[in-house]
């Protein structure tokens, strides 16, 4: 069973010397998951790498939103590309050995 961590939104953006309102906007967005405990926001450690490329993107490069949007979708594509490559190459593999 595996356990999430939650890192509080306050402290990531302190770090990062991100805004706030950034990391809102990616959650309001669907990009990332943001999680609500007494009133406090806080995001889940599986999601961490994902967002800390989302602020590379920002501040390296200066991308807007709708930028990180459309660069994340495009990268999900290609991850499920690769997947589905994976099992495919795989599958052949049982009939070579035949």
């Amino acid at each position: 069973m595996a356990t999430t961590t939650l890192i509080s939104t306050t402290d990531f953006c302190t770090w990062h010397e991100v805004e706030h309102t950034f990391v809102r906007s990616l959650g309001d967005a669907g990009l990332i998951e943001i999680t609500i405990i007494d009133k406090g926001e806080f995001i889940p450690d599986t999601q961490l790498q994902r967002l800390e490329k989302m602020v590379r993107l920002h501040h390296e490069l200066d991308i807007n939103l709708a930028g990180i949007e459309a660069i994340t979708h495009l990268l999900d594509r290609v991850e499920n590309l690769h997947q589905e490559m994976r099992t495919l190459k795989n599958r052949l593999r049982l009939y070579e050995e035949d």
